[in-house]
């Protein structure tokens, strides 16, 4: 299983972004049931944005309700996060994971894509 992130960037504050990430290879798929988003910022532990199974369950984190909002298209095994409403905190590494369980971050990472929100 492998995990393709696109996006990414520098924004200025109050700007949008999207995030898309891509799975490929030969998998069951209960492998991928839970995706979801984290983010790392500098001299900051990984943490849990956004996720979403199969069945379209969503858990946001507090931090983005109402900015953030996270999809998915099974057929296309692709998950989208949208960011609106960015913030200077908002600015990390953004990681796509994938797994079986729903509220546990999965085996499978994509490699990671900047978000800079700066003016």
């Amino acid at each position: 299983v492998q995990l393709v992130e696109s996006g990414g960037g520098l924004v200025e504050p109050g700007g949008s972004m999207r995030l898309s990430c891509v799975v490929q290879g030969s998998f069951f798929s209960t492998t991928i049931d839970n995706m979801a988003w984290y983010r790392q910022a500098p001299g900051k532990q990984r943490e849990l944005v956004a996720s979403i199974t199969r069945e379209k369950n969503i858990h946001l984190e507090d931090s983005v309700k109402g900015r953030f909002t996270i999809s998915r298209d099974n057929a296309k095994l692709t998950v989208v996060l949208q960011m609106n409403s960015l913030k200077p905190e908002d600015t990390a590494a953004y990681y796509c994971n994938a797994g079986p369980q729903f509220g546990t971050a999965g085996p499978y990472w994509g490699p990671g894509t900047q978000v800079t929100v700066s003016s």
